[in-house]
């Protein structure tokens, strides 16, 4: 299911009530020009999986926090953070998935440049 980024909570919210409790996974996709976020979604009691996805601009990505209806959207949203340097708007916990990763450059995004030397504030 498309939809716009704008609706991501309303989206998940009414999914939630449709019996789609279970959050497999949320991941993005970098097409360059946009990325595309994925957000699975699963209603174990029917056996159903559904996919929620949307786009983002390539530029100063962000969306809306959703660990208040999925808990295990934690882990998740760090990675989105972290990897594809989306903005995960209202989420208070601000841990790396990484410890001792610098923050620089999203690795999972095609712009990233690789073969730097790894700089870590934790040395």
């Amino acid at each position: 299911m498309k939809i716009k980024c704008e609706s991501l909570r309303e989206t998940l919210s009414e999914k939630i009530r449709e019996g789609y409790t279970y959050l497999e996974k949320i991941t993005a996709t970098d097409y360059i020009d946009h990325i595309e976020a994925l957000y699975f979604i699963r209603d174990i009691e029917k056996n159903l999986d559904e996919l929620i996805r949307f786009d983002l601009p390539a530029k100063n990505p962000k969306v809306p926090s959703v660990m208040d209806l999925y808990i295990g959207a934690d882990w998740y949203e760090r990675e989105l953070g972290e990897m594809f340097g989306i903005e995960i708007v209202g989420r208070k916990a601000k841990r790396l998935l990484l410890e001792k990763w610098d923050g620089t450059g999203a690795p999972l995004r095609k712009s990233f440049e690789w073969g730097k030397p790894y700089d870590s504030k934790s040395g």
